[in-house]
């Protein structure tokens, strides 16, 4: 039987136990509490914001609406989160699929209206991150037409991993899945990189650095 979800989350590593504490406002938001549910969006919608700015771009037209869908599809899920993660990386994580999804839906509208229209890439607001540190903007925004491509299960696992910087602990328990299957598909995942790049001769010219 599972034990009650308490205000204590324990690290990965078996370090003491932290609070979390977003967890009692999510809990009554869940409930539909107006005031916990204006308070939690406050505490978490710049967070949510700058995932979603990741994936489409800081100046993207769309990134207040996706960063919206995000909001409410955030306070649907709240009834079903266990607490095997923290609030803000269970937030986190629905911004980056809503955010995922959006590209999707933009990349076949692109097709028709502006096929060779390009898509612009988010940087690193944080300074230096996983995926910031290995790649250009261009090499990102090529990587993530990679995304859009994959299962969405293992499109998920890399853009937690690289452009979030979550760790493989971190995307089981968002997942509810084992590490290994985390590491499993973050290998389908670099494995289709690679194909891209045996594939691709432009991404793999950008991959070694000479950018035209």
């Amino acid at each position: 039987m599972r034990k009650p979800a308490t205000d204590l989350l324990t690290t990965p590593e078996g370090a003491p136990p932290r609070a979390d504490d977003l967890l009692g406002l999510a809990r009554a938001a869940a409930a539909r509490d107006p005031a916990a549910i204006r308070t939690l969006i406050t505490e978490l919608g710049g967070a949510m914001l700058r995932s979603v700015r990741k994936v489409l771009g800081p100046h993207h037209p769309d990134v207040e609406d996706v960063t919206q869908e995000a909001v409410l599809a955030l306070l649907q899920a709240l009834p079903s989160f266990r607490a095997e993660c923290t609030v803000l990386h269970f937030a986190s994580r629905i911004a980056v699929m809503t955010a995922l999804g959006a590209r999707r839906r933009l990349r076949v509208r692109e097709r028709f209206d502006e096929p060779d229209a390009p898509i612009e890439v988010a940087p690193d607001e944080r300074g230096a991150s996983p995926f910031a540190e290995t790649v250009s903007n261009r090499r990102r925004e090529m990587v993530l037409e990679v995304l859009d491509r994959m299962p969405e299960s293992t499109a998920e696992a890399l853009a937690l991993h690289f452009v979030l910087g979550y760790t493989v602990d971190e995307i089981a328990a968002l997942g509810r899945v084992s590490p290994n299957t985390v590491w499993s598909r973050l290998r389908l995942g670099k494995e289709a990189l690679r194909r891209a790049l045996a594939n691709n001769a432009k991404l793999a010219e950008l991959f070694r650095g000479r950018e035209s």
